[in-house]
């Protein structure tokens, strides 16, 4: 087993059962299946707090609405842990995710990969149940370019990576760069903020472009 995959990301891995013989779609859950920043606008707002959309970034973002004020960068992994703790199995769905998924998994695997923290990870699978998205889970922690490499090494069928952070697919372009690295942010806001992923192969704004996408690959193989 890769060294470079966290230690609690480790177990999950083990467990996980692939079918060698089949293309895999390996899809991250934050502004991709579930509207993250739609969720955490509502806590925030419960918070009397706000995100004030200067940036992609949450630091300098996340502002006290009594005065304007920035909170303090050291405050922010605190805020996003009892964020998790509230909202993992509540987040909204993306339009169109669970129905995509489920049109694509007739022909390949999907398994979740996200940096949701391990310890909210049965809140995370409850949240993918919700609505409809039956597929295995890894929370992971770090950059997932070695995750992405130890689920894809024994597959000799396509392979596809969705994510909304420019860095994951420079990862997973430097440590699995056989996949196919599809870049997709559902907010619209979040998305105007934020170009194409250098490294990833296509940016697309929608799921029915993913499935789309993903079909088109599957056909020319």
């Amino acid at each position: 087993m890769n060294k470079q995959i966290h230690k609690d990301v480790l177990p999950q891995l083990e467990k996980l059962e692939l079918a060698i013989d089949k293309p895999i779609i390996i899809t991250d859950a934050d502004e991709v299946l579930f509207n993250f920043m739609k969720g955490l606008e509502q806590y925030l707002e419960d918070q009397e707090m706000f995100f004030d959309w200067a940036s992609f970034a949450l630091s300098g973002n996340i502002r006290h609405k009594k005065d304007q004020q920035p909170i303090a960068q050291d405050l922010i992994p605190e805020l996003l842990d009892r964020f998790f703790n509230d909202y993992a199995d509540r987040l909204p769905a993306v339009d169109g995710a669970a129905d995509s998924l489920e049109r694509l998994s007739k022909d390949a695997q999907v398994v979740v990969l996200s940096n949701v923290p391990p310890k909210y990870a049965e809140k995370r699978l409850a949240g993918l149940q919700k609505n409809g998205m039956h597929y295995p889970l890894i929370a992971n922690v770090g950059a997932k370019g070695h995750v992405v490499k130890h689920l894809t090494d024994n597959i000799d069928h396509p392979a596809f990576f969705i994510d909304d952070i420019p860095h994951n697919h420079g990862s997973v372009a430097k440590h699995a760069n056989h996949v196919t690295r599809l870049h997709y942010i559902a907010d619209e806001r979040l998305a105007r903020l934020l170009g194409k992923a250098e490294d990833s192969h296509a940016r697309l704004d929608s799921w029915d472009e993913i499935e789309e996408h993903i079909k088109t690959t599957l056909n020319r193989c």
